[in-house]
């Protein structure tokens, strides 16, 4: 397991929010916000090679009060027994950890998701953008690919939506272990297959709904390998980034031959839907 460090900033929650947006764009993989100051988690090893730039945006952008700090590994999971809430999303998903009580009443769905990292849960209002997309979305019967899989959240909500099948495809290959044990907690081995790669490990294949729950700039890079793999009729949900990206998103998605048909919002972070 390689050892992080974590970028502390003096921050308003909301400016977090804009630190993490801006942030995700170098392999700073996982953020909190706590006591004042929004964290940002990357791996050490990779921290080196971006660092001057990191500093530099920060600057820029007028924050100069800022730490970084190395941590080793650890077992994160007693942490999590008391730190780790469930999360409700409009009243039709429940996601929680295995140590949660049971709701064997719920009349929603119900997600497992076993926290393995002080980081990573797939609780971020981002990913509930994308679940809100996915209830308003014809799934039953679907292909599903879900890029950027993060803890499997979506593919797993895809899978108990009724989808035909789910490919979940994430670069990290610690976060894509934990993918295939929450698939299996869930119950969604038989729909739901798991793969560690990138849009490269797409090419030739087909669905009918491509999820990607990532940033602006990789959305922008691969857009056009997701696109490629939908017939017409395709529908492409994406989230990850700020107001000021739809746009450039949006265009982007135009140029081919894609319009949107659904733009989700909770004021910082969007969500966008697009058809061809």
């Amino acid at each position: 397991m390689a050892n992080y460090t974590k970028l502390s900033i003096y921050a308003t929650e909301e400016q977090g929010e804009i630190l993490a947006a801006y942030l995700s764009e170098f392999p700073f993989d996982s953020f909190d916000y706590e006591n004042g100051m929004q964290g940002a988690y990357i791996p050490t090893n990779e921290l080196e090679s971006c660092r001057a730039e990191v500093e530099s945006m920060l600057e820029e952008e007028g924050f100069v009060d800022y730490f970084f700090e190395e941590f080793e590994p650890q077992n994160w999971n007693a942490t999590w027994e008391s730190d780790f809430e469930e999360v409700e999303v409009r009243g039709e998903v429940l996601i929680r950890a295995p140590f949660h009580k049971e709701h064997p009443n719920y009349r929603g769905l119900e997600v497992i998701i076993q926290p393995k990292m002080s980081f990573g849960t797939g609780h971020h209002c981002t990913t509930q953008l994308m679940i809100e997309a996915l209830l308003d979305s014809e799934i039953e019967g679907k292909r599903i690919l879900d890029m950027g899989s993060g803890t499997g959240v979506l593919a797993i909500v895809a899978a108990k939506l009724g989808a035909e099948s789910v490919l979940a495809v994430e670069i990290d290959d610690m976060a894509e272990e934990s993918v295939r044990e929450n698939i299996e907690l869930n119950g969604v081995a038989e729909k739901v297959e798991s793969i560690c790669g990138d849009a490269s490990a797409i090419e030739g294949k087909e669905f009918d709904i491509v999820l990607a729950n990532i940033n602006r700039n990789i959305l922008l890079a691969d857009m056009e390998a997701y696109v490629a793999t939908m017939p017409l009729g395709g529908k492409l949900i994406v989230s990850g980034f700020l107001k000021e990206d739809v746009e450039v998103l949006t265009e982007k998605a135009k140029s081919f031959g894609y319009q949107l048909v659904n733009h989700r919002s909770n004021d910082i972070w969007q969500a966008l839907e697009f058809s061809k």
